[in-house]
């Protein structure tokens, strides 16, 4: 999942989706432990922002799986864009997009269940990475057969008919437009759609009808990696910033009609999540692709260049045994409250290692 620009790697592209990777393997719990530490509004205030909201709202860590399905679609242009240039059929292009989706939707499955077998109605089907393969797939579908022209109707088309279902419909016993986790028609279909078990019971956060919306977070994406091909580097830098403030502009509008809401990636929360990923994407692009500065990026492009591997570890590597084992004699040292926090930045000083490792000997883990 990791491409290139001509025959570089888009270094920002890296570093911005380590950044993203970053949170997703415990950088979160510094915030939590210092909270519990501290006890005061200000590291309350900023653990409270890596915990997701029960139903509608928006916190930072509501970003971050959005974020990574939006770089996924930055890709797109670079590789599937760089293969068609160079005279690859869209039919060939075509099965490897299915087969990178199908891989993507079985690693999830993976990393929910393990490798244990159960039976189908113990099995969660619904993932992040799940997400990520169908919303990948179907996107990059929308790319190879539309115009950029009507890569951006397709954008706005699944937006709004997402809304216009969501408004006309509701499950049986609730007046159309219910928002509640009981009445709307999204998790009712996924109720009677999907097989095996919903994370909540009678929802699934990666569900899949859920996921129609998803498919315009990567076009967003798309759109961003066209922008940046094409366009003057400096221009296409500030033009992201403008339509990434005017999407969080709309999204805060359409929220009082459309609630911002993860759980359901509501459109408004779409918009949200694009303009937030947008304006990230152009100052990580400015600081490293335009000016130069590659060295304080450098951490985050290790992870990034990993994320699908260091990803799956959470479910196959005991980190916290590890880091234990390394670590124990300075978590002695340093007591108690902060060993906790000191505990952390270890663990994922260790993954970081880990990764660097193998960032030294060029292995990577591509689908």
């Amino acid at each position: 999942m990791n491409e290139f620009k001509s025959n570089n790697r888009l270094y920002s592209l890296d570093a911005l989706r380590g950044f993203d990777m970053f949170w997703i393997i415990g950088a979160e719990e510094i915030f939590h432990k210092m909270a519990e530490i501290k006890d005061n509004v200000f590291w309350h205030g900023l653990s409270n922002q890596f915990i997701h909201p029960e139903w509608h709202g928006f916190v930072f860590y509501d970003l971050i799986f959005p974020l990574f399905l939006f770089l996924s679609g930055v890709t797109i242009p670079y590789s599937i864009g760089s293969k068609l240039s160079k005279g690859k059929t869209k039919s060939k292009l075509l099965k490897r997009v299915i087969k990178r989706g199908i891989i993507l939707i079985l690693l999830g499955i993976i990393f929910n269940n393990g490798l244990e077998i159960k039976s189908i109605e113990d099995i969660r089907f619904g993932s992040v990475l799940g997400r990520i393969g169908l919303a990948y797939m179907f996107a990059n579908i929308i790319y190879l057969f539309s115009s950029k022209k009507n890569q951006i109707l397709w954008f706005f088309g699944l937006m709004l008919g997402y809304w216009g279902i969501i408004l006309c419909f509701s499950a049986p016993g609730f007046f159309p437009g219910d928002l509640s986790i009981e009445g709307n028609i999204i998790s009712y279909l996924d109720r009677l759609v999907m097989p095996g078990k919903l994370f909540l019971g009678i929802h699934d956060p990666e569900g899949l009808f859920s996921t129609i919306p998803a498919i315009s977070t990567a076009l967003i994406g798309i759109y961003t990696g066209n922008l940046l091909i094409k366009n003057n580097k400096k221009r296409s830098t500030i033009k992201l910033l403008i339509i990434g403030l005017i999407f969080i502009l709309i999204a805060q509008i359409w929220n009082l009609f459309f609630p911002i809401n993860k759980n359901l990636w509501t459109s408004s929360f779409v918009l949200q999540c694009g303009g937030l990923s947008m304006i990230l994407m152009a100052i990580f692009y400015y600081l490293i692709d335009i000016l130069g500065y590659h060295k304080w990026a450098f951490f985050f492009k290790v992870i990034g260049m990993n994320s699908i591997l260091i990803y799956m570890s959470l479910v196959f590597i005991n980190w916290n045994f590890t880091t234990n084992s390394v670590f124990k004699w300075l978590f002695d040292i340093v007591g108690e409250p902060y060993n906790s926090v000191v505990y952390v930045i270890c663990l994922l000083m260790v993954q970081w290692m880990f990764l660097y490792l193998l960032y030294k000997k060029k292995i990577f883990l591509r689908i």
